[in-house]
């Protein structure tokens, strides 16, 4: 349930002219030669490491993971994190997503995954199960108030299987949803990430009863084959109520069909 994310250490936020959501840098030409003992996938995989600016440019920034350049990039376009907001980060490892809120906003950010993240200044991490019924009040309790961005990372572990890693990582986004619903302050914001095919009608219907606008995006960061997109929700309208699913009664008095 973990994801690679990364974000920046430090430095200022540019809106304008070359964004920290972006870059100019050259592209690594490095070739990458199989050497004994090594598979022809893991071969592939170091390629695409070395020859991927978004990897290179990571490194460079003190970054965690190059997703971080994913939420930077999302929040060029749409302005997601506020200056002092309060952040959730579902699925927090490595921890990059929690340095681009604290760079971008100086924001107050608590962090929660399966595993252990490395400490991080101005970050409060959790272990835990966003799915566990108790995950919301250890967060509220975390938390120094309600949330103005709950953003998730999050997928399912791939096992290959289309159909069945889209499903698993919906009910990951529902967990997540769960969270934002209950720790959410009015107007504030709900990313996560989803695979192709978008966010399922049921959950979709969800988000548009309870935010403003929903929108799925694919930044450039994310890499062209890969199946992610992220729905994006921007304010926050509170918990909807359910539909009411029960046949309507006719009004007192109003003449009674018995055929």
């Amino acid at each position: 349930m973990s994801a690679s994310r990364g974000g920046p250490r430090g430095g200022k936020r540019t809106r304008r002219g070359t964004k920290a959501g972006g870059f100019s840098g050259r592209s690594l030409k490095e070739k990458v030669r199989t050497a004994k003992g090594r598979s022809t996938s893991s071969t592939r995989w170091l390629k695409r490491q070395l020859s991927d600016p978004y990897v290179e440019e990571a490194q460079r920034r003190g970054y965690r993971a190059r997703s971080a350049f994913k939420l930077a990039q999302m929040d060029d376009k749409l302005r997601l994190i506020r200056r002092g907001a309060r952040v959730l980060d579902l699925g927090a490892a490595p921890g990059s997503w929690s340095q681009v809120a604290l760079e971008r906003a100086g924001a107050q950010v608590v962090g929660i995954d399966l595993e252990e993240v490395e400490p991080l200044a101005g970050a409060t991490f959790l272990v835990g199960d966003v799915r566990e019924p108790e995950t919301a009040e250890r967060l509220r309790a975390a938390l120094p108030g309600p949330a103005d961005l709950v953003m998730s990372d999050m997928a399912a572990a791939a096992t290959g299987h289309g159909p069945t890693d889209h499903l698993r990582t919906m009910a990951l986004v529902e967990a997540a949803l769960d969270i934002a619903e209950a720790l959410l302050a009015p107007g504030g914001a709900f990313v996560a990430k989803v695979l192709q095919g978008g966010t399922e009608a049921g959950l979709l219907a969800r988000l548009k009863r309870g935010f403003r606008k929903v929108q799925h995006i694919k930044p450039p960061a994310s890499r062209k084959d890969s199946a992610e997109l992220y729905v994006i929700a921007t304010g926050f309208r509170g918990v909807p109520e359910e539909p009411d699913s029960r046949p309507e009664e006719p009004p007192e008095g109003a003449p009674q069909d018995t055929a």
